[in-house]
């Protein structure tokens, strides 16, 4: 929820600090409440769902794809995607080799490691992170 009403300050942030700070937005204390609600967020889920939790990477980078980049828009999107996606791979380590189960961390880390090493490799030509 925290990251929800800080969608607005999200997207201005995504514009530069400087202009965020033109527009308003409180940058110091806004990084730091996200960092604070990312941390437990991320801390929460891993705690819960263990190994799954790694979609929690992947899966607001492919919705991004499909949204945009507007927070408003993104965090929802990202979630139920995120959802979704444990759905198919749950169901799919279920029924593609029947009788006998694969754990969805299995599926969800096939789809997802590649996919996450492409992020990589595509950031790193594009000169993003050093």
């Amino acid at each position: 929820m925290v990251l929800l009403l800080l969608a607005r300050d999200l997207n201005l942030l995504a514009l530069g600090e400087d202009t965020a700070r033109q527009m308003g937005v409180s940058v110091t204390l806004v990084q730091v409440a996200l960092v604070v609600a990312a941390s437990l967020t991320t801390a929460a889920a891993v705690a819960v769902t263990g190994v799954i939790g790694f979609v929690g990477l992947v899966m607001p980078h492919l919705t991004r794809l499909w949204v945009g980049p507007d927070h408003r828009w993104l965090l929802p999107a990202s979630a139920l995607s995120g959802a979704g996606f444990l759905v198919l791979a749950d169901t799919l380590g279920r029924t593609l080799f029947s009788p006998l189960e694969v754990r969805v961390g299995i599926i969800t880390g096939l789809v997802g490691g590649p996919f996450f090493l492409y992020l990589l490799q595509r950031s790193r030509r594009q000169g993003v992170g050093g």
